[in-house]
């Protein structure tokens, strides 16, 4: 069993620092222009020929409704025909990638995000999974991790039975707070009937887990109401939740210019309302994940972590970092061996590259020997909040010290300062270290100081 996590308040004050999440490693800031559609061919080609698994995200990304605290790659309209010339694309997309790829290539695991997939009819969503189905190896016994995130205002009874009978069998739902004022102040009114009606429905359907999102740090919240929010939500007993820091970056994200920042709470208090969520949430018999990440015991991902299997890639944690990762519609990030690789996140250049049968990718990357270092040392500290040296040294033929010994300096400190333990051997991130882990992680980031801090959200 892991420790417990411990708070330590000066050590957050100290180390609660703006930089990446590590959903990949280098991150999508490094991407450039120069990887396009034959670098991905190529990635295609090798993933075929070792036969690796798949894991797809299909990004939908309507919505009828704007939150204004959303930095999501999304197209407000309630216009619901806006759907159908981007699905026609989509589904060349798919033809497109899949006949790059072997019909014996499973995919262990299935996610669609958006903006809100349930924007989508229900004919509209039987086409686009049977044209899946077409051209990809879904699994029919159930077995796969097939999620689809859920605004409960968009979705009954009946959606939810479809989707279930589609073959998902996973639900993310976004609440972020149940304030009434919080919500008015975000353009997101949503009750929890709502929810908790999507919840038992889910339940009555043998969906297999449940996910739930919320936000600390949205104009008007306080530590109490937010608190309150926290009960009602651990009443309705999800699976995993993950509870995200609200990053106000309105230069960069237009719908939060509508945001009143004097209603913002402070940063003291944005601290004791993530403080109090995770005292609670442990007391309620969750598990620190790692990463505003918070599961049952359980959980896949709280087993996978006691395994030391947990990985981490552009779906957050997973227990299916081996498989490739292909992302489907506009602005979706593929990883596929070495490649990374982003389609236009503008939706009339992604819908016109597909219309003259050419892909959509605008830019990517191709991890060198460093990165693949560099990304296997992140991923083991922020899955399992340890680093063994000699299994580093064994993948990749490296002596450690000699290899980071730019870093020790920097690694001893943290070590003075109670957030890791450092030998010879190994790194371990003690109690105290564990809500701060994406700081140990940016020591390893060679790009880090290149870029500018400003693009990333707040460790806590």
């Amino acid at each position: 069993m892991l420790d417990a996590i411990r708070w330590d308040s000066d050590l957050i004050r100290r180390y609660d620092l703006a930089g990446p999440r590590y959903t990949s490693y280098p991150t999508a800031v490094q991407f450039h222009s120069q990887v396009g559609s034959f670098d991905l061919f190529h990635a295609l080609r090798d993933s075929r020929k070792a036969l690796r698994p798949l894991s797809l995200y299909v990004h939908v990304p309507f919505c009828a409704n704007i939150c204004y605290y959303c930095a999501c790659n999304k197209v407000i309209t309630k216009d619901r025909g806006r759907a159908l010339p981007y699905l026609q694309r989509l589904e060349q997309e798919i033809q497109l990638i899949a006949c790059h790829l072997d019909p014996a290539q499973k995919v262990e695991q299935l996610h669609f995000g958006g903006g809100t997939p349930t924007f989508l009819s229900h004919d509209e969503l039987r086409q686009l999974m049977a044209h899946l189905r077409k051209h990809f190896n879904l699994l029919d016994d159930d077995s796969g991790d097939y999620g689809i995130e859920i605004d409960p205002r968009e979705a009954d009874w009946s959606t939810m039975g479809l989707l279930r009978e589609l073959g998902f069998n996973r639900i993310s739902i976004g609440l972020q707070d149940l304030d009434p004022a919080v919500q008015r102040a975000v353009n997101r009114l949503q009750s929890l009937e709502e929810t908790r009606a999507v919840i038992d429905a889910a339940r009555t359907l043998q969906f297999r887990s449940i996910n739930i999102d919320l936000i600390y740090g949205l104009p008007k919240q306080t530590p109490d109401n937010f608190a309150r929010t926290v009960e009602e939500v651990i009443s309705l007993q999800p699976d995993r939740l993950s509870v995200f820091n609200y990053a106000h970056l309105p230069e960069r994200f237009m719908p939060q210019r509508r945001i009143n920042t004097s209603e913002l709470p402070s940063p003291a208090q944005k601290l004791e309302m993530f403080q109090r969520t995770t005292e609670q949430l442990i007391a309620a018999g969750y598990r620190y994940i790692g990463m505003d990440h918070f599961a049952l015991p359980d959980d896949e991902l709280a087993i996978a972590q006691e395994e030391e299997t947990l990985q981490r890639n552009f779906q957050g944690y997973t227990t299916h970092g081996h498989c490739d990762l292909i992302g489907l519609g506009v602005s979706a990030i593929s990883q596929i061996g070495d490649l990374y690789c982003q389609n236009s996140s503008d939706l009339n250049e992604y819908q016109n590259s597909l219309a003259a049968a050419q892909l959509a990718t605008s830019r990517g990357l191709v991890c060198n020997a460093d990165d693949r270092l560099r990304r296997a040392v992140i991923q083991q500290l922020i899955c399992n909040f340890s680093l063994d040296f000699a299994e580093i040294e064994q993948q990749f033929n490296i002596d450690f010290q000699g290899y980071f010994g730019a870093l020790w300096p920097q690694l001893q400190g943290m070590a003075n300062d109670g957030l890791i333990t450092l030998d010879r051997d190994c790194i371990a991130i003690l109690p105290a270290g564990r809500l701060l882990v994406r700081s140990v992680c940016m020591v390893f980031d060679a790009y880090l100081e290149q870029q500018n801090r400003q693009r990333f959200s707040r460790v806590i």
